[in-house]
Parts: structure tokens; sequence; C-alpha cells
């Protein structure tokens, strides 16, 4: 392989990473954590577990990345949150 065949190579993988965005869930005072825990299983596909651990991160730090991916797929999971009345972004 030569090195301009690398350098592509390398700068095809950072392009990938760059189209990586993450949901965001921040911290509240209104949701409980059951409903919160419901909404990333049915919303972000999270197993319980996940769903807890996450919910406990966002309870702890004030926020948590919930899901990562392209921005596309991320924009109608985000709506949804923001629909059942959880503070989420995506970065």
């Amino acid at each position: 392989m030569s090195t301009k065949e690398k350098i592509q190579e390398q700068i095809d993988l950072l392009e990938k990473k760059v189209d990586q965005h993450e949901i965001i869930l921040h911290n509240d005072d209104v949701n409980t954590f059951d409903f919160v825990i419901d909404a990333l299983i049915d919303v972000c596909e999270h197993t319980l577990i996940q769903a807890e651990q996450c919910t406990i991160l966002v309870h702890y730090k004030g926020k948590a990345s919930v899901k990562s991916g392209a921005y596309k797929e991320l924009e109608s999971r985000c709506s949804k949150l923001l629909e059942l009345g959880l503070s989420a972004e995506i970065v």
C-alpha cells in the first residue's frame, strides 16, 4: 500500500468519526426514574440495564450521552424525547 493510499484511508476514517453525533440527556426535577428508563428503552432502543445506567448517570452528573450516530438518525429520536418532556439535545 502506498503512502497516498494510507493517508486517504486515514482521512476516510476521520471523516466517519466527524459524522458521529450524540444525544445528550439533561437531568430535571420533573420526571421519575421509571419514566426516563421507559423513554430510553422505547425511543433509544436501550436494554433495561443500559437505560438504568444512563438514568443514574444523568441524575448524578447532570447529563449523559444516551445515543450516538449520524445526525439524521438521531434527530427524530431527540424530538421524541423532547415530546415526552425530557430535556435533550444533539451535539
